[in-house]
């Protein structure tokens, strides 16, 4: 299989198939973000024929005769047929749907067992398609997209240079849930800066309630010496929040959030495991984090965020 970098998927992907199309992102100006920094480029699209290569090394992991006969002497059990695929790169569904759809067809045709196929997507890779396009590429199998909007706060994302605002992650959304393509949110606890994490959990919620997300998937900001929010910090335009106000504003998020939806908080950047089922355990959650917040310490949570090394 081809892959380049670190590879990076939401942890309900896990029992995906992992392809590789893309590389990096379009956009690479988000100020918060390092997650590519370890490509010599920005953005790349794979080949086809690396593309189609892997499709082929993955139809042979369950049917070739030498491989089953190996998978039997070492004891390991059949692989179940893959059912889903996840389209590797910051961004895939930014390729014009033309590409998309070549791509679709050829999971298809390689793993015919193939039921869905999501990606990373960011908002605007949604506006230029068609409701007609987005119609097929649901046809095709495209569905559970993961789109990092990270705050619904007109400020923190004109700041973070995110490239859109927020009224415009509604009109996207409405336009997949139009077209039948569901989709998860992943939200960026601490992204409105010292002082503001509330009021953009408020406007964040006001936003979200208004589209219909599966998952609302929560980290918390880190910020890492080769951002660019750390240069802004430096320059002293930017003040982080406190630990504790992050977790304030986590539990403003869940209490302000109307819409039927799954929250969780997986990954090593949250200092705490939230999940559970919006409105049924929100009182619930909102608990935990009261809990957490008068009693935990400052010093030993911000000890933990400078130990982390990378998300």
């Amino acid at each position: 299989m081809h892959y380049t970098g670190t590879i990076w998927r939401p942890p309900y992907e896990a029992s995906s198939l992992l392809l590789e199309v893309t590389a990096g992102c379009t956009h690479h100006r988000c100020k918060f973000c390092t997650l590519y920094q370890d490509l010599p480029f920005s953005f790349r699209l794979s080949p086809m024929a690396d593309i189609e290569s892997d499709l082929q090394e993955a139809q042979l992991w369950g049917t070739d005769p030498l491989g089953m006969l190996s998978i039997r002497l070492q004891g390991i059990h059949r692989p179940a047929p893959v059912r889903r695929v996840f389209l590797v790169g910051a961004n895939p569904f930014v390729l014009h749907f033309r590409k998309l759809r070549t791509i679709a067809e050829l999971i298809h045709r390689y793993l015919p067992s193939v039921e869905s196929i999501g990606c990373f997507a960011r908002v605007t890779d949604v506006t230029p398609k068609s409701g007609g396009e987005l119609r097929e590429l649901r046809r095709l199998g495209f569905d559970g997209l993961t789109i990092g909007v990270e705050t619904g706060d007109d400020e923190a994302l004109a700041f973070m240079d995110k490239g859109y605002p927020a009224q415009a992650i509604v009109e996207q959304a409405g336009r997949l849930d139009e077209a039948g393509i569901s989709y998860h949110f992943f939200y960026l606890a601490g992204i409105s800066s010292a002082g503001r994490g509330i009021e953009g959990a408020e406007r964040s919620a006001d936003i979200f309630n208004q589209t219909h997300p599966k998952i609302i998937g929560s980290s918390m900001l880190t910020i890492f010496p080769e951002s660019a929010l750390y240069q802004e910090i430096q320059r002293g335009n930017w003040r982080e929040e406190s630990e504790l106000e992050k977790l304030c504003e986590l539990r403003a998020l869940i209490q302000n959030l109307t819409i039927p939806t799954r929250f969780v908080t997986d990954g090593a950047s949250n200092l705490i495991q939230v999940r559970g089922e919006l409105p049924r355990d929100q009182e619930k959650l909102a608990d935990d984090l009261t809990e957490l917040i008068e009693t935990a310490d400052e010093e030993a949570l911000r000890n933990y965020r400078k130990n982390l090394q990378h998300l």
